[in-house]
């Protein structure tokens, strides 16, 4: 299959760097960084999936109500 997409000039040079470095094809580089990021939103799909809404807020009310330390502070 082929698609056409528009991508910024400075992501495609980058990708352009990266394909001349390793001698493969800049249409690899971009499918390869695409399936990489298919697996990351399939793993948050799972971890979604196991996700507990009361879990999550048992741990937040054993977080203590107190300020932040001044290093903390932005």
């Amino acid at each position: 299959m082929s698609i056409s997409i528009n991508i910024p000039d400075e992501l495609y040079q980058q990708a352009l760097v990266i394909a001349k470095t390793h001698r493969v094809p800049i249409d690899e580089v971009f499918a390869s960084a695409f399936v990489d990021q298919l697996a990351v939103w399939q793993r948050l799909q799972q971890r979604v999936v196991r996700g507990n809404r009361e879990k999550f807020f048992a741990v937040l009310d054993r977080v203590p109500d107190v300020e932040p330390d001044e290093a903390d502070r932005i």
